[in-house]
């Protein structure tokens, strides 16, 4: 297993959404990402989790709502990958799956497009 400290972790991941194409993220309005150590449940199994209300199925969205929610799960992804190449790759990966989830689009649509 690959290890990066908590801190080199999220620089890493800063450093990764910063990669991201400008008309992936422009459109991201009161999200936040946030790096945690593992999901609530403790399992390896999730690497990232969108939490919040996706863009194609909000209202009308106004000021005092509380931010969206993009969990990046550390141990998850250090648990898959043998060096810091393929941890950019994965984080790249969860990025743009969860920053999917945002703008609708779901699982099986990110699956056909080869982002599952």
């Amino acid at each position: 297993m690959f290890t990066l400290d908590a801190d080199a972790f999220e620089a890493l991941v800063g450093d990764v959404f910063d990669t991201l194409p400008d008309d992936m993220v422009d459109g991201l309005d009161n999200v936040v990402i946030v790096i945690e150590d593992l999901p609530e449940d403790g399992s390896l199994d999730l690497l990232g989790l969108y939490s919040g209300v996706a863009l194609t199925d909000r209202g009308q969205y106004g000021f005092g709502e509380l931010p969206d929610m993009i969990s990046i799960y550390r141990e998850p992804l250090l648990a898959i990958v043998d060096n810091e190449e393929q941890l950019r790759d994965q984080v790249r990966i969860t990025l743009v799956h969860e920053i999917a989830h945002f703008y609708g689009i779901d699982d099986d649509e990110l699956h056909s497009l080869g982002w599952g």
